[in-house]
């Protein structure tokens, strides 16, 4: 009787400990999701870390890269909490590029100002107006992918903290909102 008593309580724990683990690699895979699982659950609404991105990479790049002309328009996509701004929703290929963005900066991995988001929204504005004007053109989004696409090119081999010195918009009419 003792011995199957002992039995029961050995493998509940081992039952508790294998469901323990199984929950811990479940819950990192949607805290940080490959590239292209990120992209298909910002397309079928199904990324559950609303309030922030995945924690990517440098090494992350190249793949976020080949979704940056991407016109489909998402809905559902962390936030940056701080901002007034409600952004209903969003070209795909620009919210790559701002996650780019925040990688480049390294406020993706950090809680800041910002709360780990590179800007207050993945919305472009021009840069040297005195005025505030939002911008979200076909032709604004080409600049952006080509300056990013162009960025990486050239910079590809430096380190997280050389990437960070770099801007990719310098020489566009653009800024990150």
């Amino acid at each position: 009787m003792q011995i199957m008593k002992t039995l029961k309580i050995l493998f509940l724990l081992l039952f508790l400990v294998g469901f323990a683990g199984c929950c811990k690699e479940e819950a990192e895979e949607i805290d940080n999701p490959a590239v292209e699982a990120f992209v298909q659950q910002l397309r079928t609404k199904t990324y559950e870390a609303s309030m922030k991105l995945p924690q990517f990479t440098h090494k992350d790049i190249p793949a976020l890269l080949r979704y940056r002309n991407e016109k489909e328009m998402i809905t559902h996509f962390p936030r940056n909490p701080i901002s007034s701004l409600e952004l209903s929703e969003c070209k795909l290929g620009i919210y790559m590029l701002w996650t780019i963005e925040g990688i480049r900066t390294e406020t993706i991995n950090r809680d800041g100002l910002l709360g780990g988001f590179p800007s207050q929204n993945p919305l472009l504005a021009l840069r040297n107006d005195a005025e505030l004007k939002f911008v979200r053109t076909d032709v604004s989004h080409r600049e952006v992918a080509k300056a990013y696409a162009d960025w990486w090119e050239k910079n590809k081999h430096k380190s997280a903290k050389e990437l960070k010195k770099e801007d990719p918009l310098k020489n566009t009419d653009y800024r990150w909102f």
